[in-house]
């Protein structure tokens, strides 16, 4: 029985591997751009605090954060998150800042931005909506961006707190100005008066989580449950063996998902948005959907 004789293998020329090696950075550039970038995930995670009241035990809260619209965040990719956010009907939301970009299109586009997004925001159909500004609403002016959230129903909780009820009981919601750009008042968001209650925990949104070690270095961070921050995109473009190629000040230690920092629990949200590329590999865009557990 005659055998066939194999096909020999071409010859790697310095041209074929270069077509090649395009060739998949093409694909890897389309995948990471077109694809991930606009696949939104939802991360579900039960948050365990032993100081929740049982009344609270079930209680739903949605993270969104880093929108960044329309550097490379288009209106279609908001609008879904938005149905997403309202299909999971959660007791509270809690947006964590960078609802634009700011430093590379002119500051009239930006400030057209921060409307256009307040203004989307406003469909968010739960009523128990509250945010905090990150760096990037800094830097373009805070009272800017403060009044285009506040004027589409969106409190703004700057170095301030509020409480949330239900039946009699309460949590309190803490909101931080924005580390990098602003100043953080832990005193003033977290005061005497609401520390260390026996059933009331205490939930603190601040963009920056390494902006957590300097918290807890202070009385007033010590008696905090669990803090809710963005502003790192999950490190955004992640390589195998490498991990995050960039990553911002402020969120080169906490960069994604649950931190327990003793009795602080620490959770950081991968955003919605990109910055300065529009690329997101092995790190898609994050929705979360947090449930409050009795402990």
């Amino acid at each position: 029985m005659a055998l066939a004789d194999p096909i020999p293998a071409q010859p790697i020329t310095r041209r074929r591997f270069l077509k090649t090696s395009l060739g998949a950075a093409g694909g890897l550039a389309f995948y990471s751009g077109e694809i991930e970038r606009h696949w939104v995930e939802v991360t579900r995670r039960d948050i365990h605090l032993p100081a929740l009241p049982a009344v609270f035990d079930g209680f739903t809260i949605v993270q969104l954060s880093d929108i960044h619209l329309d550097e490379f965040t288009e209106p279609f990719l908001l609008r879904h998150a938005i149905g997403q956010v309202n299909r999971l009907r959660p007791d509270a939301v809690f947006l964590t800042g960078d609802y634009v970009s700011f430093g590379v299109a002119p500051r009239k586009f930006a400030i057209e931005t921060a409307w256009q997004c307040a203004g989307m925001l406003k469909d968010l159909e739960c009523k128990q909506r509250y945010s905090i500004l990150g760096n990037h609403d800094a830097m373009l002016g805070e009272d800017v961006v403060t009044e285009a959230l506040i004027s589409n129903g969106i409190p703004v909780l700057k170095n301030t707190f509020v409480p949330i009820e239900r039946a009699g009981a309460r949590i309190w919601l803490a909101g931080l100005d924005d580390p990098l750009f602003g100043h953080p008042d832990p005193n003033a968001a977290i005061p005497a008066s609401i520390r260390n209650g026996p059933n009331e925990p205490v939930v603190v949104l601040c963009h920056a989580p390494d902006y957590a070690d300097t918290l807890l270095s202070q009385p007033a961070g010590r008696s905090v449950h669990l803090m809710l921050s963005g502003h790192t995109h999950g490190g955004q473009v992640r390589l195998p063996l490498m991990g995050a190629v960039n990553l911002p000040p402020m969120g080169r230690k906490y960069i994604d998902g649950w931190f327990r920092l003793g009795g602080m629990q620490l959770y950081v949200n991968r955003g919605i948005g990109t910055v300065g590329v529009p690329f997101r590999f092995n790190c898609p865009p994050e929705i979360t959907l947090l449930t409050l557990r009795k402990a």
